[in-house]
């Protein structure tokens, strides 16, 4: 499941889960003052093994020295309606499972607070498995560029486009179901 992050340990939790990938995968860490929401991926078990941040999108955002976003149609057409996501990753041993938990957890913050697209950095191979395996409907803005330790590829997600048709998407999850559970 997902949940916000709402407490100390959750966000201790939340910090651990992403440094701990960071680390392993050799990026530099960088701590977010600004931040819109942050979530955690639960296991029924209880285990923290995803994260993922959301943070506010603007002109002077550090992404837009990464990829050309500001040349984005998109970006310049629905600027006030986008949002950047960091921190998005889920630890080595559970890599491959709860994805969809991490993907609902974005478009549900999209469709509560009306963001159209989201900006990222994407790694090659989960920009290709979100896109063939999840069909999130997924833009280049630009080409590979090496930044803080690997390869990424600046790309734009239409979150709206999820949202506007949650029937085409069966991986999403509804975080009604987690109201019942002992962490929510």
């Amino acid at each position: 499941m997902f949940k916000r992050v709402e407490n100390e340990l959750e966000f201790a939790m939340f910090n651990g889960v992403w440094t701990t990938v960071w680390n392993e995968k050799g990026f530099e860490f960088e701590f977010s003052e600004d931040f819109l929401e942050r979530y955690v991926v639960v296991t029924g078990e209880g285990y923290y093994v995803g994260s993922i941040e959301i943070k506010p999108y603007a002109r002077e955002s550090s992404i837009n020295e990464v990829g050309p976003f500001l040349e984005h149609p998109l970006i310049q057409e629905e600027m006030g309606n986008i949002a950047e996501i960091d921190k998005l990753a889920i630890l080595s041993t559970f890599r491959g499972q709860y994805i969809a938990e991490l993907l609902s957890a974005i478009v549900h913050y999209a469709e509560m607070k009306q963001i159209r697209y989201y900006a990222m950095l994407l790694e090659p191979v989960l920009l290709r498995a979100l896109r063939i395996t999840y069909h999130v409907p997924i833009q280049k803005v630009g080409g590979r560029v090496f930044y803080k330790g690997e390869d990424v590829i600046p790309s734009i997600v239409n979150a709206r486009e999820v949202y506007m048709h949650k029937e085409r998407y069966a991986w999403l999850v509804d975080p009604g179901q987690y109201v019942t559970n002992k962490y929510k």
